[in-house]
């Protein structure tokens, strides 16, 4: 990669995954495969149940990854973005139903952007990194990183906190609320207990039934002062990139399943005494899907690995993988559907699990043409 005139140059991008990556890839594996997989979330929805409490405790606490991206002298496991990223990976193959993108990725991230100094900032981070508290950044998840918006929540000068955020994923699982808030003296952050006087939450219609939407309403709720203005909006800021980033990790892993899983049936699935993968027609298009999961992983990859890094050019890797892999999540749940044939039209089969995670993930932390226009404008090529 060529860096600016006058300016260092930058390390080429690693997309390769390290030993200790694949290790870890191999533990959450088998945890999640241990559970059942997306049959057994299929088979939990069925009872009404969207939020898996045991795998959340297996997975945070038991294996640490809640704190992957926290320092160990904060209480975290010292990795990073590229682990983080493995984990979202195998996530996004069983359209697990735990809030390791909100908790473990966003309000950590939002926390890490604070003055980690001060026991209220610690003291809270140190929690979600141990796996036992939920935490959730209240901001409607389709918000892009790129502009922190005006907050429709109000701080007064005691902290107390009025206001009503519609959209915010996983409002039900939390534990402590990050509320971004209009305060006194500008822009502010606040930490706020999600069972305190004044706070209420509504779960909304998902269309995703594995990360609901939430509404939450706040009604002089106590808040604790995590940043002020010179700091909160580079903290969500911050926050929405690495979330829009390792988002397009978790879309990846919803691609590899629908390519694998559609491999797996044409291979059995038998017509005309052959099997329908034989067809020369099903070959071309399993074979795109293939080149296409091929660049969706390197897209996530990278966006990983510049998060890892600090690297000055992630917000370009960022957008050029949300921009990427967001359609081809959708576009090879699509395809892993129509080519089930009519099996895969059914509730019983879990394929619908994964085309709605992936058009719910499209519109998460940006559309992919809000990214599209978010790199013309980093790289300097203007919008027709």
């Amino acid at each position: 990669m060529t860096a600016q005139h006058g300016a260092p140059p930058l390390a080429d991008p690693d997309l390769l995954y390290s030993e200790p990556e694949d290790d870890l890839r191999a533990a959450v594996r088998s945890l999640l495969a241990g559970r059942g997989g997306p049959a057994a979330v299929l088979a939990d929805l069925e009872t009404g149940r969207a939020y898996d409490t045991g795998l959340w405790r297996s997975l945070a606490a038991g294996m640490g990854t809640a704190g992957l991206l926290v320092p160990e002298k904060l209480g975290g496991q010292g990795a990073g973005a590229r682990e983080a990223a493995v984990v979202l990976e195998e996530l996004g193959r069983s359209v697990a139903p735990v809030p390791y993108l909100t908790s473990a990725v966003l309000a950590v991230s939002a926390l890490l952007g604070c003055d980690t100094d001060r026991q209220e900032v610690a003291g809270p981070l140190a929690a979600l990194a141990g796996g036992g508290t939920v935490g959730v950044l209240v901001l409607p998840l389709p918000t892009a990183p790129g502009t922190v918006p005006e907050p429709s929540v109000r701080a007064a000068a005691d902290g107390a906190l009025t206001g009503t955020v519609t959209g915010v994923a996983d409002a039900a699982a939390a534990d402590v609320l990050l509320v971004p808030a209009q305060g006194p003296d500008g822009y502010a952050l606040y930490a706020v207990d999600a069972t305190a006087d004044g706070v209420r939450t509504w779960p909304g219609t998902p269309l995703d039934l594995t990360r609901t939407p939430g509404r939450v309403t706040l009604d002089r709720a106590a808040g604790r002062l995590l940043a002020g203005p010179e700091l909160a909006p580079a903290a969500v800021s911050g926050a929405l990139l690495a979330g829009a980033g390792l988002l397009a990790s978790e879309q990846l892993g919803i691609a590899e399943w629908c390519l694998a899983e559609t491999v797996r049936y044409t291979t059995e699935r038998t017509q005309f005494g052959r099997p329908v993968g034989s067809f020369q027609a099903l070959k071309h298009r399993m074979a795109a899907l293939w080149l296409d999961v091929a660049s969706a992983r390197a897209a996530a990859r990278n966006a990983a690995d510049a998060l890892a890094t600090g690297s000055p050019d992630a917000p370009v890797a960022v957008a050029v993988a949300q921009s990427f892999c967001a359609p081809v999540a959708v576009r090879a749940a699509e395809e892993c559907i129509q080519l089930h044939g009519g099996i895969g039209m059914t509730w019983e089969h879990p394929a619908h699990l994964f085309l709605k995670r992936a058009k719910a993930d499209e519109i998460a932390l940006g559309t992919p043409g809000r990214h599209r226009e978010a790199l013309a404008g980093l790289v300097g090529i203007p919008a027709p």
